[in-house]
């Protein structure tokens, strides 16, 4: 009877082992890009691109900005998969640094803001922000950190932290289609933003088209072309910088 039970309790052992290794092989594996991003990683006659090892920087080259957003990627998402976003941007005048996280998860690289602001001391007006779960993290990094960002912009995410005090300009965008979208704008979540916080649901769209990737696990397809989803976050995030710019 004991053999009987020790090889039941090797077995779970094992099936446990098994679905852990899955799991870390699933999670170290990236989302596939798609060649846009790529091919917004080159500069531009508008936008110098810089990758550095902690991070993806996208400057204008117009004038010196001083107001940033440092951008935290989905999970599981590469930091790339935002490059074609982050130079639109950029090309308004504005510095764009998207965060590249451990394992492709911006819950073990939460603090990475903080370094990002070390580095470029001239930059006046601080904006934080993210995908996913990377909004969700930028949002707890300013909660943790209250005065280090004067706005915050959410891509189909919400804030898991009380935000409700703090002197922030708050944009928080969603695909009406995504599954999430409940969520993001639930009494609970609107709760744990400052009153001013704006909502905005982008018809058709859903939760893989706020990057350049594939892979997106039950997300609902589309209705938008991928481009025009993209046109119009780019256009609303772009809104709430120049608010904080000029505030």
């Amino acid at each position: 009877m004991r053999k009987l039970v020790r090889r039941i309790l090797l077995g779970c052992a094992a099936a446990v082992g098994l679905a852990v290794a899955a799991a870390v092989v699933w999670l170290a594996v990236p989302a596939p890009l798609l060649p846009q991003a790529a091919a917004a990683l080159q500069s531009s006659a508008a936008v110098s691109v810089k990758q550095t090892a902690q991070w993806i920087e996208f400057l204008p080259l117009q004038a010196p900005a001083d107001t940033a957003l440092i951008f935290y990627p989905g999970g599981r998402v590469p930091a790339a998969a935002y490059a074609p976003a982050a130079a639109a941007i950029a090309a308004q005048n504005f510095a764009v640094f998207v965060v590249s996280m451990p394992l492709n998860l911006a819950v073990f690289g939460k603090e990475r803001a903080a370094a990002v602001q070390a580095a470029h001391p001239q930059i006046v007006h601080w904006v934080i922000g993210g995908h996913s779960l990377g909004g969700s993290m930028a949002a707890q990094f300013a909660a943790e950190h209250a005065g280090a960002v004067a706005g915050m912009v959410l891509w189909a995410s919400y804030s898991p932290a009380d935000l409700a005090e703090q002197d922030l300009q708050v944009l928080s965008i969603y695909g009406e289609l995504e599954t999430g979208a409940p969520t993001f704008t639930s009494a609970a979540a609107r709760a744990l933003l400052p009153p001013g916080a704006r909502f905005i649901a982008l018809a058709g769209g859903n939760h893989e088209q706020f990057g350049y990737y594939t892979g997106q696990l039950a997300d609902p397809p589309a209705s938008i072309a991928r481009a025009d989803q993209q046109a119009q976050i780019v256009a609303a995030t772009v809104a709430l910088m120049r608010s904080v710019a000029n505030n």
